[in-house]
């Protein structure tokens, strides 16, 4: 069972780093061409950036390989004797808690580089060092309190229950949805979040809202720019807890029609119920999950020289439900990717096609959204169609679209079927 479970890891390595490495190949050849949707200038930056996050990817992707044997190999069993004084919950909490940060320190390397370097070579990051400190150690208290409170629970029911697989489902369930209506206020100790200081487009977004009958907590901007110039809106938390939230760079890059639009697409997601859709194959994959892991041999855990033991099933979920993700993921990306076709005609008819692709246009050259990708990098990873298709689906049929310049809107010079 170890064996295959083993040889399941080998062939997603396989398949991941072959899609990385051809969709660098695609992009470094059509980078050089003609521009599409961006103009020249913004699409071979574009394709740089894209080339070089990649690059970083691959490199990532071999490292988390080498890792993954290293531990299976005497990394656990090595952890395992390390905390042999513990039991029970005890041990789970403070091996899986050790577990999850050697992996941060291994992993630390590769994300200094892309904060630091990569980032701030093509003018995204704007995050200082004491400030990627303080956002280091927030996201440690939180995870130390929580995440261990998490794994004491799983380890508790684990060895309460001889089904405890079910259980666990059920209370690794309810935590996500928990953990989803308080982010907003967990993103509070990240960011200043103010009420929209523009009353005019707060109230244009309050119709608009009303108008498809969502109800949120606020309208808030978000000081995203302190850490980072990419162009984002979101809808936060569950139930009373949600809340619109703009990036102050995207206010200040977009017209109020073309904010509109965005939230349009978001409102778009929420009318056709995507998130309790999302929410639904979440616990769907995650019940999948718990029955595998639930009732795995011993035979697994003695091939990696651990006790079939609360902190043992925990860690052996954390290895290897990567490989089901990611299997799983072309199906659910394309589920995802019909439901942005569908928010984007929603978007679309909240205020119009001219105003969405002026938005789009803007977030791909502010963020330096690569239009192509290769096919088969888009069937593996692409959760969002890429954007020329989104401009297709939405009736763009115009060649000239990759001449306008970074900081224009169309001007009516899109052409539609």
């Amino acid at each position: 069972m170890l064996e295959i479970a083993i040889i399941g890891y080998c062939i997603y390595f396989l398949i991941n780093f072959y899609t990385t490495f051809m969709q660098i190949d695609y992009v470094q050849k059509a980078k050089n061409g003609n521009a599409v949707i961006l103009n020249q200038s913004g699409f071979k930056i574009a394709g740089n950036y894209s080339v070089e996050s990649n690059k970083l990817g691959l490199l990532t992707i071999l490292y988390d390989f080498m890792l993954f044997f290293l531990w299976i190999g005497f990394g656990l069993e090595a952890l395992n004797t390390l905390t042999n004084d513990y039991t029970g919950w005890v041990k789970a909490v403070i091996f899986i808690d050790s577990f999850i940060i050697i992996n941060w320190l291994f992993a630390l390397p590769f994300d200094l580089y892309s904060t630091f370097s990569l980032d701030k070579r093509y003018g995204f990051s704007n995050i200082t060092k004491k400030l990627y400190i303080q956002d280091t150690l927030k996201s440690g208290v939180l995870f130390l309190i929580f995440g261990s409170a998490a794994i004491a629970g799983l380890a508790l029911i684990i060895e309460s229950f001889p089904s405890w697989w079910i259980y666990g489902f059920g209370f690794i369930f309810g935590v996500v949805i928990v953990i989803n209506i308080l982010a907003p206020y967990f993103m509070m100790l990240f960011n200043k979040f103010e009420p929209l200081k523009d009353e005019i487009l707060k109230e244009k977004i309050e119709i608009l809202l009303k108008s498809v009958g969502f109800k949120s907590s606020g309208v808030f901007s978000s000081d995203a720019s302190k850490r980072d110039n990419r162009l984002n809106a979101y809808f936060g938390g569950l139930g009373g807890s949600k809340r619109v939230v703009l990036f102050d760079t995207l206010i200040e890059k977009l017209s109020h029609n073309e904010l509109l639009a965005v939230l349009g697409h978001e409102l778009g997601h929420a009318k056709n119920g995507d998130i309790y859709k999302n929410i639904g194959i979440m616990g769907f994959v995650l019940f999948i999950f718990f029955a595998i892991f639930g009732n795995l041999p011993d035979e697994v855990f003695l091939g990696l020289g651990l006790a079939n033991e609360p902190y043992a099933i925990i860690v052996v979920f954390m290895l290897f439900s990567s490989i089901f993700s990611f299997f799983l993921m072309p199906l659910i990306s394309a589920m995802s990717r019909h439901n942005e076709y569908a928010a984007d005609r929603f978007g679309s008819e909240m205020q119009t096609k001219e105003d969405l692709i002026n938005a789009l246009l803007k977030l791909a050259n502010e963020n330096k959204s690569f239009p192509l990708s290769h096919p088969l990098y888009i069937f593996f990873h692409y959760s969002h169609p890429p954007l020329v298709e989104r401009f297709k689906a939405l009736g763009f049929y115009g060649a000239g679209i990759g001449q306008i310049k970074e900081d224009e809107a169309l001007k009516g010079n899109c052409k539609y079927e």
